[in-house]
């Protein structure tokens, strides 16, 4: 596709920094715009069109405070003082080009991963910013690079699953559950993933569609050890 047709999927988005009270525009996708080609077994929506995972991180280029968009506003107080004293002192403005691809998204995704660390939000948010990068480097088939991110993503949904309070980022338990034993089969951990198989299979809170993914998983390890 072109670029004046990826231009016409897009439009600009007022925003105002929660952190520093900075007033900017955001490239946002039509909501109509993307068109879901496939899913993968560990729920990355593969699209055509435009792919509306490259615009998910919002950055203000005044104070450095960087979040996926359905985090950008929901900073608490606190975390605010910190930004302004951990992440602005080292903060150098950047341009990105209007047309984001792969490797914006994930030097992007990066700058909110590393407020996530500075700031120290939750273990759920760093697990699903890295399972983002994760796949961006998925795209790019880089494979040693997907996994390390599938690593990070695994250790935040682990702690977030004993520690934290439920939906976790639209995931109730039994999707949690499959995803940590999907995660773990992607990454060879071939017990760890059959114990969360088993554990969303036996679970009397799981769906049908879930405990059938899990089915799935299971019988791909099984298949793989024959």
């Amino acid at each position: 596709m072109n670029d004046t047709n990826i231009l016409n999927h897009l439009f600009d988005k007022q925003t105002v920094c929660p952190v520093c009270d900075s007033h900017f525009k955001v490239k946002t996708v039509k909501s109509k715009s993307p068109r879901v080609t496939s899913k993968d077994s560990d729920f990355f929506i593969r699209y055509s069109v435009i792919n509306p995972y490259f615009y998910d991180v919002i950055i203000c280029n005044s104070c450095g405070y960087a979040a996926m968009k359905s985090d950008f506003e929901k900073i608490k107080s606190h975390k605010k003082e910190l930004v302004l004293s951990n992440v602005t002192p080292k903060w150098k403005p950047r341009e990105y080009p209007i047309i984001l691809d792969e490797k914006s998204a994930i030097e992007r995704y990066k700058l909110s991963l590393l407020n996530a660390v500075l700031i120290g939000l939750p273990e759920s948010t760093k697990g699903m910013i890295s399972l983002k990068i994760a796949w961006m480097y998925r795209l790019l088939n880089n494979n040693e690079q997907e996994n390390l991110f599938l690593k990070q993503a695994l250790d935040g949904f682990n702690s977030a699953y004993t520690n934290e309070i439920f939906p976790i980022y639209g995931l109730q338990r039994d999707s949690l559950m499959y995803l940590l034993g999907e995660l773990n089969r992607k990454l060879d951990n071939s017990q760890d993933a059959l114990l969360w198989f088993s554990r969303t299979i036996v679970s009397t809170n799981s769906s049908a569609k879930v405990k059938e993914m899990a089915r799935i998983g299971k019988d791909l390890i099984k298949n793989t050890n024959n």
